[in-house]
Protein backbone atom coordinates (compact mmCIF):
# COMPACT_ATOMS: atom_id res chain seq x y z
CA UNK A 1 0.00 0.00 0.00
CA UNK A 2 0.96 3.39 -0.76
CA UNK A 3 -0.32 6.77 -0.25
CA UNK A 4 -0.74 8.76 -3.67
CA UNK A 5 -0.40 12.13 -1.97
CA UNK A 6 2.41 11.53 0.27
CA UNK A 7 3.76 8.39 -0.87
CA UNK A 8 3.82 6.83 2.72
CA UNK A 9 4.34 3.01 2.72
CA UNK A 10 3.92 2.44 6.73
CA UNK A 11 1.02 -0.09 7.93
CA UNK A 12 0.63 1.80 10.94
CA UNK A 13 -0.55 5.03 9.15
CA UNK A 14 -3.55 3.24 7.60
CA UNK A 15 -6.63 2.81 7.86
CA UNK A 16 -9.68 0.75 6.87
CA UNK A 17 -13.00 2.63 6.93
CA UNK A 18 -15.60 0.08 5.45
CA UNK A 19 -14.30 -0.91 1.80
CA UNK A 20 -12.09 1.77 1.51
CA UNK A 21 -8.64 2.08 3.20
CA UNK A 22 -7.37 5.75 3.72
CA UNK A 23 -3.21 7.64 5.09
CA UNK A 24 -3.50 9.11 8.32
CA UNK A 25 -0.20 10.30 7.75
CA UNK A 26 -1.40 13.04 5.89
CA UNK A 27 -5.00 13.49 7.09
CA UNK A 28 -4.24 16.93 7.67
CA UNK A 29 -4.17 17.65 4.35
CA UNK A 30 -7.82 16.10 3.62
CA UNK A 31 -8.62 12.72 3.52
CA UNK A 32 -6.83 10.75 0.83
CA UNK A 33 -8.17 6.54 -0.38
CA UNK A 34 -5.10 4.61 -1.02
CA UNK A 35 -6.96 3.91 -4.73
CA UNK A 36 -7.53 7.25 -5.10
CA UNK A 37 -6.10 8.96 -8.32
CA UNK A 38 -5.84 12.97 -7.55
CA UNK A 39 -6.97 14.90 -9.94
CA UNK A 40 -4.47 17.93 -10.38
CA UNK A 41 -6.63 21.13 -10.56
CA UNK A 42 -6.01 23.55 -13.19
CA UNK A 43 -4.27 26.60 -12.97
CA UNK A 44 -4.25 29.47 -15.30
CA UNK A 45 -0.99 29.41 -17.25
CA UNK A 46 0.39 32.36 -19.79
CA UNK A 47 3.15 33.62 -21.57
CA UNK A 48 4.25 36.67 -20.12
CA UNK A 49 6.51 39.49 -21.40
CA UNK A 50 8.49 40.67 -18.02
CA UNK A 51 11.74 40.90 -16.69
CA UNK A 52 13.17 41.17 -13.20
CA UNK A 53 13.48 45.02 -11.78
CA UNK A 54 15.70 45.53 -9.38
CA UNK A 55 17.31 48.34 -8.06
CA UNK A 56 20.76 46.74 -8.06
CA UNK A 57 23.17 45.06 -10.53
CA UNK A 58 24.05 41.59 -9.64
CA UNK A 59 27.59 40.78 -9.14
CA UNK A 60 30.23 39.21 -11.48
CA UNK A 61 29.87 36.14 -9.06
CA UNK A 62 26.38 36.11 -8.99
CA UNK A 63 25.47 36.79 -12.53
CA UNK A 64 27.93 33.21 -13.02
CA UNK A 65 25.41 31.60 -11.07
CA UNK A 66 22.23 32.86 -12.36
CA UNK A 67 23.86 31.56 -15.69
CA UNK A 68 24.07 28.61 -14.66
CA UNK A 69 20.94 28.19 -12.92
CA UNK A 70 18.74 28.93 -16.21
CA UNK A 71 20.82 26.48 -17.99
CA UNK A 72 20.20 23.79 -15.96
CA UNK A 73 16.61 24.79 -15.76
CA UNK A 74 16.40 25.05 -19.17
CA UNK A 75 17.72 21.59 -19.83
CA UNK A 76 15.54 20.15 -17.11
CA UNK A 77 18.53 19.44 -14.59
CA UNK A 78 17.24 19.95 -11.07
CA UNK A 79 20.04 22.39 -8.70
CA UNK A 80 20.91 23.04 -5.56
CA UNK A 81 21.80 26.58 -4.79
CA UNK A 82 24.45 26.48 -2.27
CA UNK A 83 25.38 29.82 -0.82
CA UNK A 84 25.94 31.83 1.99
CA UNK A 85 23.33 34.02 4.15
CA UNK A 86 23.31 36.99 2.40
CA UNK A 87 24.33 35.75 -0.56
CA UNK A 88 21.46 36.78 -2.60
CA UNK A 89 19.63 33.43 -3.00
CA UNK A 90 16.57 34.85 -4.25
CA UNK A 91 17.95 37.11 -6.99
CA UNK A 92 20.19 34.91 -8.36
CA UNK A 93 16.76 32.76 -9.35
CA UNK A 94 14.93 35.65 -11.14
CA UNK A 95 16.98 35.15 -14.29
CA UNK A 96 15.25 31.58 -14.09
CA UNK A 97 12.29 32.61 -13.25
CA UNK A 98 11.78 35.33 -15.87
CA UNK A 99 12.52 32.69 -18.76
CA UNK A 100 10.04 30.55 -17.11
CA UNK A 101 7.25 33.22 -17.18
CA UNK A 102 7.83 34.31 -20.90
CA UNK A 103 7.80 30.62 -21.70
CA UNK A 104 4.15 30.49 -20.11
CA UNK A 105 5.35 28.31 -17.39
CA UNK A 106 3.81 27.76 -13.99
CA UNK A 107 6.06 28.75 -11.12
CA UNK A 108 5.98 28.12 -7.68
CA UNK A 109 8.57 29.19 -4.61
CA UNK A 110 7.81 27.27 -1.28
CA UNK A 111 9.22 28.24 1.91
CA UNK A 112 8.91 26.49 5.39
CA UNK A 113 8.39 30.00 7.39
CA UNK A 114 5.26 31.94 6.91
CA UNK A 115 6.98 34.94 8.18
CA UNK A 116 9.64 34.38 5.10
CA UNK A 117 6.70 33.88 2.48
CA UNK A 118 5.58 37.27 2.72
CA UNK A 119 8.61 38.91 2.89
CA UNK A 120 9.66 36.69 -0.49
CA UNK A 121 6.38 37.69 -1.97
CA UNK A 122 6.78 41.76 -1.38
CA UNK A 123 10.17 40.97 -2.99
CA UNK A 124 8.75 39.32 -5.99
CA UNK A 125 6.05 41.90 -6.31
CA UNK A 126 8.48 44.10 -6.59
CA UNK A 127 10.91 42.89 -8.94
CA UNK A 128 7.48 41.97 -11.22
CA UNK A 129 5.32 44.69 -10.68
CA UNK A 130 3.16 43.68 -13.67
CA UNK A 131 2.44 40.17 -12.22
CA UNK A 132 -0.02 39.14 -10.02
CA UNK A 133 2.29 37.92 -7.03
CA UNK A 134 0.38 36.35 -4.66
CA UNK A 135 1.31 34.82 -0.98
CA UNK A 136 -0.40 31.27 0.42
CA UNK A 137 -0.04 30.49 3.98
CA UNK A 138 -1.87 30.72 6.92
CA UNK A 139 -4.17 33.67 6.61
CA UNK A 140 -3.53 33.97 3.14
CA UNK A 141 -5.63 30.97 1.74
CA UNK A 142 -8.45 32.99 -0.22
CA UNK A 143 -6.65 33.37 -3.24
CA UNK A 144 -4.15 30.37 -4.52
CA UNK A 145 -3.43 31.41 -8.35
CA UNK A 146 -1.77 33.71 -9.52
CA UNK A 147 1.33 34.29 -12.09
CA UNK A 148 3.59 33.57 -9.39
CA UNK A 149 2.91 31.75 -6.25
CA UNK A 150 4.73 31.75 -3.14
CA UNK A 151 3.67 29.56 -0.49
CA UNK A 152 4.83 27.82 2.63
CA UNK A 153 5.67 24.18 2.49
CA UNK A 154 2.38 22.76 3.61
CA UNK A 155 0.42 24.58 1.26
CA UNK A 156 1.64 22.69 -1.94
CA UNK A 157 -0.57 20.19 -1.24
CA UNK A 158 -3.09 22.09 -3.03
CA UNK A 159 -0.59 21.87 -6.22
CA UNK A 160 -0.26 18.42 -7.14
CA UNK A 161 1.40 18.06 -10.27
CA UNK A 162 1.02 22.01 -10.94
CA UNK A 163 4.63 23.42 -11.03
CA UNK A 164 6.93 22.91 -14.09
CA UNK A 165 9.80 25.43 -11.90
CA UNK A 166 9.50 24.79 -7.98
CA UNK A 167 12.17 26.35 -6.18
CA UNK A 168 12.45 25.55 -2.49
CA UNK A 169 14.27 27.31 -0.28
CA UNK A 170 15.47 27.12 3.06
CA UNK A 171 15.35 22.77 2.46
CA UNK A 172 17.32 22.36 5.61
CA UNK A 173 14.75 24.41 7.94
CA UNK A 174 12.02 23.21 10.14
CA UNK A 175 9.35 21.83 9.71
CA UNK A 176 10.49 20.26 6.19
CA UNK A 177 13.77 19.23 6.93
CA UNK A 178 13.53 15.26 7.52
CA UNK A 179 9.84 15.70 6.93
CA UNK A 180 9.18 13.13 4.50
CA UNK A 181 5.82 13.75 4.21
CA UNK A 182 6.56 17.19 3.10
CA UNK A 183 9.36 15.91 0.93
CA UNK A 184 6.83 13.40 -0.72
CA UNK A 185 4.33 16.65 -0.64
CA UNK A 186 6.49 18.80 -2.35
CA UNK A 187 8.08 16.34 -5.13
CA UNK A 188 4.03 15.74 -6.17
CA UNK A 189 3.57 19.30 -6.62
CA UNK A 190 6.22 19.30 -9.47
CA UNK A 191 6.29 17.94 -12.74
CA UNK A 192 9.05 19.98 -13.87
CA UNK A 193 12.49 20.91 -12.33
CA UNK A 194 13.36 21.31 -8.97
CA UNK A 195 15.61 24.34 -7.30
CA UNK A 196 16.92 24.08 -3.52
CA UNK A 197 18.19 26.42 -2.03
CA UNK A 198 20.64 26.41 1.58
CA UNK A 199 23.17 27.71 2.91
CA UNK A 200 23.58 24.80 4.94
CA UNK A 201 22.49 22.26 3.00
CA UNK A 202 22.16 18.72 3.95
CA UNK A 203 24.38 15.74 3.92
CA UNK A 204 21.94 13.77 2.21
CA UNK A 205 21.62 16.62 -0.41
CA UNK A 206 25.37 16.97 -1.12
CA UNK A 207 25.61 13.02 -1.56
CA UNK A 208 23.50 13.61 -4.21
CA UNK A 209 24.97 16.62 -5.93
CA UNK A 210 28.38 14.26 -5.50
CA UNK A 211 26.42 11.53 -7.47
CA UNK A 212 25.34 13.23 -10.15
CA UNK A 213 21.57 13.17 -9.12
CA UNK A 214 21.52 16.89 -9.49
CA UNK A 215 23.61 19.85 -10.10
CA UNK A 216 25.40 22.28 -7.18
CA UNK A 217 25.91 26.05 -7.89
CA UNK A 218 28.04 27.57 -4.76
CA UNK A 219 28.33 30.91 -4.17
CA UNK A 220 30.11 31.97 -1.16
CA UNK A 221 30.84 35.58 -1.44
CA UNK A 222 28.27 38.40 -0.09
CA UNK A 223 27.65 41.21 -2.94
CA UNK A 224 29.56 43.86 -0.68
CA UNK A 225 33.08 41.21 -1.23
CA UNK A 226 33.89 41.21 2.75
CA UNK A 227 34.40 38.10 4.53
CA UNK A 228 31.90 36.32 6.44
CA UNK A 229 31.60 37.23 10.09
CA UNK A 230 33.51 33.86 11.70
CA UNK A 231 31.98 33.70 15.75
CA UNK A 232 34.09 34.08 18.48
CA UNK A 233 33.30 31.12 21.24
CA UNK A 234 33.26 31.86 24.86
CA UNK A 235 33.85 29.34 27.47
CA UNK A 236 31.91 30.35 30.65
CA UNK A 237 29.21 28.91 33.26
CA UNK A 238 26.00 29.44 32.40
CA UNK A 239 25.18 32.11 35.19
CA UNK A 240 27.69 34.22 33.71
CA UNK A 241 27.22 34.21 30.10
CA UNK A 242 24.68 36.96 30.42
CA UNK A 243 27.01 39.26 32.80
CA UNK A 244 29.62 38.96 30.04
CA UNK A 245 27.77 39.80 27.51
CA UNK A 246 25.91 42.98 29.00
CA UNK A 247 29.56 44.30 29.88
CA UNK A 248 30.97 43.64 26.42
CA UNK A 249 27.45 45.23 25.09
CA UNK A 250 28.03 48.26 27.05
CA UNK A 251 32.16 48.48 26.00
CA UNK A 252 31.23 48.23 22.29
CA UNK A 253 27.89 49.40 21.75
CA UNK A 254 25.36 48.75 18.95
CA UNK A 255 22.39 46.69 18.60
CA UNK A 256 21.87 43.12 19.55
CA UNK A 257 20.00 40.30 18.58
CA UNK A 258 20.66 37.32 21.39
CA UNK A 259 19.17 34.23 20.63
CA UNK A 260 18.46 31.91 24.32
CA UNK A 261 17.15 28.11 24.29
CA UNK A 262 14.10 28.31 24.82
CA UNK A 263 10.93 30.85 24.58
CA UNK A 264 10.58 30.97 28.39
CA UNK A 265 14.49 32.76 29.02
CA UNK A 266 13.70 34.43 26.11
CA UNK A 267 10.42 36.49 27.66
CA UNK A 268 12.30 36.44 31.10
CA UNK A 269 15.62 38.02 30.03
CA UNK A 270 13.62 40.58 27.91
CA UNK A 271 11.18 41.72 30.93
CA UNK A 272 14.13 42.36 33.13
CA UNK A 273 16.34 43.87 31.22
CA UNK A 274 14.13 46.58 29.74
CA UNK A 275 14.16 47.73 32.86
CA UNK A 276 17.77 49.58 32.58
CA UNK A 277 17.46 49.56 28.66
CA UNK A 278 14.93 49.37 25.45
CA UNK A 279 14.59 45.93 25.47
CA UNK A 280 12.30 43.43 24.17
CA UNK A 281 11.83 39.74 23.64
CA UNK A 282 10.78 37.75 20.34
CA UNK A 283 9.16 34.05 20.37
CA UNK A 284 6.88 32.31 18.11
CA UNK A 285 4.11 33.30 20.82
CA UNK A 286 4.91 36.63 20.57
CA UNK A 287 2.11 38.91 20.44
CA UNK A 288 2.43 42.21 18.12
CA UNK A 289 5.28 40.84 15.88
CA UNK A 290 5.09 43.25 13.65
CA UNK A 291 5.66 45.54 16.04
CA UNK A 292 8.14 44.44 17.64
CA UNK A 293 10.45 43.75 14.40
CA UNK A 294 9.61 47.32 13.01
CA UNK A 295 10.53 48.63 16.49
CA UNK A 296 13.82 46.61 16.18
CA UNK A 297 14.52 47.74 12.46
CA UNK A 298 13.60 51.28 13.66
CA UNK A 299 16.29 51.28 16.29
CA UNK A 300 14.14 51.78 18.77
CA UNK A 301 14.94 48.59 20.50
CA UNK A 302 18.96 48.17 21.74
CA UNK A 303 18.63 44.28 22.53
CA UNK A 304 15.90 41.83 21.16
CA UNK A 305 16.13 38.30 22.71
CA UNK A 306 14.87 35.62 20.78
CA UNK A 307 14.57 31.50 19.74
CA UNK A 308 15.21 30.67 16.76
CA UNK A 309 12.09 31.69 15.07
CA UNK A 310 14.69 34.67 13.78
CA UNK A 311 17.59 32.64 12.61
CA UNK A 312 16.72 32.99 8.76
CA UNK A 313 14.67 34.85 6.63
CA UNK A 314 15.22 38.29 8.26
CA UNK A 315 17.83 40.78 7.66
CA UNK A 316 18.91 43.96 10.41
CA UNK A 317 21.36 46.41 8.99
CA UNK A 318 24.55 46.83 11.19
CA UNK A 319 23.31 44.02 14.00
CA UNK A 320 25.68 42.18 16.39
CA UNK A 321 24.95 38.49 17.51
CA UNK A 322 25.21 36.33 20.66
CA UNK A 323 24.09 33.18 21.78
CA UNK A 324 23.68 32.08 25.04
CA UNK A 325 24.09 28.08 26.04
CA UNK A 326 24.74 27.91 22.33
CA UNK A 327 25.77 23.86 23.51
CA UNK A 328 22.13 23.59 24.00
CA UNK A 329 20.69 20.51 21.22
CA UNK A 330 18.65 23.56 20.03
CA UNK A 331 21.50 24.93 18.48
CA UNK A 332 23.05 22.57 15.61
CA UNK A 333 25.46 23.80 13.00
CA UNK A 334 22.50 25.12 10.77
CA UNK A 335 21.19 27.02 13.28
CA UNK A 336 24.29 28.74 14.85
CA UNK A 337 25.51 29.26 10.47
CA UNK A 338 22.38 30.75 10.17
CA UNK A 339 22.72 33.01 13.26
CA UNK A 340 26.26 33.85 12.45
CA UNK A 341 24.83 34.74 8.96
CA UNK A 342 22.78 37.76 10.66
CA UNK A 343 25.65 39.85 10.72
CA UNK A 344 27.66 42.19 8.22
CA UNK A 345 25.01 41.76 5.66
CA UNK A 346 24.65 45.41 5.09
CA UNK A 347 27.15 46.45 2.34
CA UNK A 348 27.53 49.82 4.82
CA UNK A 349 28.41 47.92 7.45
CA UNK A 350 30.10 44.86 6.48
CA UNK A 351 31.38 44.05 9.66
CA UNK A 352 30.00 43.06 13.57
CA UNK A 353 30.28 41.13 16.53
CA UNK A 354 28.98 37.43 16.62
CA UNK A 355 29.61 35.55 20.33
CA UNK A 356 28.57 31.89 21.10
CA UNK A 357 28.69 31.51 24.78
CA UNK A 358 29.03 28.15 26.00
CA UNK A 359 29.64 25.47 29.04
CA UNK A 360 31.88 23.44 26.16
CA UNK A 361 32.78 23.99 22.42
CA UNK A 362 30.68 20.96 21.26
CA UNK A 363 30.34 19.35 17.60
CA UNK A 364 27.98 21.71 16.16
CA UNK A 365 29.84 25.21 17.02
CA UNK A 366 32.77 23.46 16.00
CA UNK A 367 31.51 22.88 12.76
CA UNK A 368 30.11 25.85 12.47
CA UNK A 369 33.18 27.53 12.77
CA UNK A 370 34.96 25.19 10.87
CA UNK A 371 32.50 25.71 7.72
CA UNK A 372 32.42 29.82 7.91
CA UNK A 373 36.20 29.51 7.47
CA UNK A 374 36.08 27.15 4.73
CA UNK A 375 33.41 29.64 2.83
CA UNK A 376 36.16 32.49 3.66
CA UNK A 377 38.98 30.24 2.02
CA UNK A 378 36.96 30.09 -1.20
CA UNK A 379 36.51 33.66 -0.96
CA UNK A 380 40.37 34.41 -0.64
CA UNK A 381 40.89 31.68 -4.00
CA UNK A 382 38.69 33.71 -5.74
CA UNK A 383 40.62 37.28 -4.72
CA UNK A 384 43.62 35.50 -6.03
CA UNK A 385 42.44 34.53 -8.98
CA UNK A 386 40.69 37.52 -9.95
CA UNK A 387 43.96 39.26 -8.71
Amino acid sequence: MQCPRCKNEDPKYFYRDENQIYCRKCIQFGRVNIDEVIQPKTYKCKKHRVKAHLNFELTDAQKKASVQLKENALKGIDSLVYACCGAGKTEICFETITAFLNAGKKIGFAIPRRQVVLEICERLKKAYPRLKVIAVCQGHTDVDDGDLIVCTMHQLYRYHQTFDLLILDEVDAFPYKNNDMLEAIALNACKGVKVMLSATPSRQLLLKAENGQLSIIELFVRPHGHPLIVPRCIILADFFQLIHLLFFMKRHGGQWLVFVPTIAMADAYGKWLSVFMPCSSFTSKTLCKEEILDRFKNHQLTVLFTSTILERGVTFKGVHVAVLQSSHPVFDESSLIQIVGRVGRDPNNPTGHALLYADKKNHAIKRCIYALQKMNESLLDLHECSG
